[in-house]
This record gives structure tokens, C-alpha cells and sequence, in this order.
């Protein structure tokens, strides 16, 4: 199993899972146009895609995805609110799959387990990924931990955490008061030490790779947001990876 981002951040989230004849796109917050080129940046195609799984409705996430499931004729898994509020307006919609937030289903040779989060969405969730053999967990678009998602993300071969903003820079940014509250709140974006803490409360024994995601352009800075995860797993900093809105990341391999 792999995985890559074709861009992480406020501009536009996709995340593409592969377990061979198996691929799955994780949210498309991208016209089809820039969908389809940063695919093909990562050697993939469209035609290559069994489905797309849906986080949440907001437009950096679910944006791109009814057009270009249409286009490319993938069914859209995703949950009852989520559909409710991302179809609204749509007069054409693709094949949807209504999912319930606690239980796990199968694409191909993926098991997928979605599980709720506190988010300023309808019915929001995040998703985990299984091959049989290894398991990947994408956490970002969550304002704080909940013992049900530390249980769900315990034991990973690949976490990609978000580590949206760094408290002091969002503190001191120009944003207006009622937007920093938005997102330092319980149901916003988790910031650099939030994500660092959810690390501590898993097992890490088994972790072959870790980004941080969704990054804020504005309150945070790589480099902040790799020191916290690395001083947790007493790693380099090298070691971290790091999630963009331009180039998101390239494949990374479970062994």
C-alpha cells in the first residue's frame, strides 16, 4: 500500500490511497483540470480510480468532487450530513454511497473506517485505511482529540496529522477575533502541540511515516509544526514530512 497528496491546505485537499488494483481519492478540493494535472504529476490517472471518499462539505475538501466523479464515473462515499449539505444546488449528481460515521466499509482491497470528529461541519469524518497488512490513518479538519480517535488512529504504519496552525502566530495574525476563535475552538482546526499531544496517546512502534497536513499559509510555519511531531517521537526533523497546497507530497511506500 501507498499513499500521496496531490495538495493539502486551505486552497484544496485530494489524497490518493493505492493498495494496487485498488486506488481511492481521499476528498477533491480541486477543479477537475488541476485534479487531473496533479495526478498526473504523481504518475496517475483518473481512469486508474475506483471511488472518492468524502470527508466533509466544506469547499477545500468536496469542491471538485461531484464534477469529477461525473466526469470520470467513480462512485462518492459519504456521509448522510455531508451529502445534505455538499448537494445542495447540484443538478447533476454522480453515483453516492451514503456511509454511516461508525462503521467500516470495503473498496476493493481497502477496508475503509471512517470516524466522526469535532468539526464546523454537517456530519463530518475522517477516514483510515487497511490493505489487511498495513494501516494508514488521516486525521486533519478536527478542532481537539476525542478518546475515539486516538483509539481509532492507536496503531498505524502512516499517520498524516493535521498541524493547522501554531497558537501564538494565530494569537498575533490579522485574522478578525470571531475567525481566530473559529479556529482555535473545539470545533475548528488542530494546532501544532494538539497534534503533537494525539501522538503521544498512540503506540508509534509501528509508524513508517508521518506528515503534517494542512498546514495554514498565514499561522503556521513548517518548521514549527515538524519540531512538535519530532520532539514527541525524539526523531530528526528530516524524518517528518510535510504536506503543501502546491505540490501536497509524493508517493510514500508501506513496507
Amino acid at each position: 500500500m501507498r499513499f500521496a497528496s496531490l495538495g493539502s491546505g486551505s486552497k484544496g485537499n485530494a489524497l490518493i490511497v493505492d493498495a494496487g488494483e485498488t486506488k481511492v481519492l481521499l476528498d477533491c478540493g480541486f477543479s477537475t483540470r488541476a485534479a487531473t494535472t496533479r495526478l498526473a504529476r504523481l504518475g496517475a490517472a483518473p481512469a486508474d480510480l475506483n471511488a472518492i471518499v468524502v470527508t466533509h462539505e466544506h469547499a477545500d475538501h468536496v469542491g471538485g468532487v461531484f464534477a469529477f466523479a461525473r466526469r470520470h464515473q467513480l462512485t462518492v462515499y459519504l456521509t448522510h450530513g455531508t451529502h445534505a449539505m455538499a448537494a445542495r444546488g447540484q443538478t447533476c449528481l454522480p453515483e453516492c454511497r451514503l456511509i454511516d460515521g461508525h462503521t467500516p466499509f470495503a473498496i476493493g482491497a481497502l477496508e475503509v473506517q471512517p470516524f466522526p470528529v469535532p468539526h464546523d461541519a454537517r456530519e463530518p469524518v475522517q477516514y483510515a485505511f487497511s490493505d489487511g497488512r498495513h494501516r494508514l490513518g488521516v486525521l486533519t479538519d478536527s478542532g481537539c482529540i476525542t478518546p475515539h480517535i486516538v483509539e481509532v488512529l492507536r496503531a498505524c504504519d502512516a499517520l498524516v496529522l493535521e498541524c493547522n496552525h501554531d497558537q501564538a502566530l494565530l494569537a498575533a495574525s490579522r485574522y478578525p477575533p470571531a475567525l481566530k476563535q473559529r479556529i482555535a475552538g473545539r470545533f475548528g482546526h488542530l494546532e501544532n502541540d494538539q497534534a503533537a499531544t494525539l501522538l503521544r496517546q498512540v503506540d508509534t512502534q509501528r509508524l513508517q511515516h508521518l506528515v503534517a497536513a494542512h498546514l495554514s499559509q498565514e499561522n503556521n510555519r513548517p518548521e514549527l509544526a515538524v519540531r512538535a511531531l519530532a520532539s514527541v517521537l525524539d526523531c530528526s526533523d528530516n524524518w517528518i514530512g510535510v504536506a503543501d497546497q502546491e505540490g501536497g507530497f509524493g508517493w510514500r511506500q508501506l513496507i
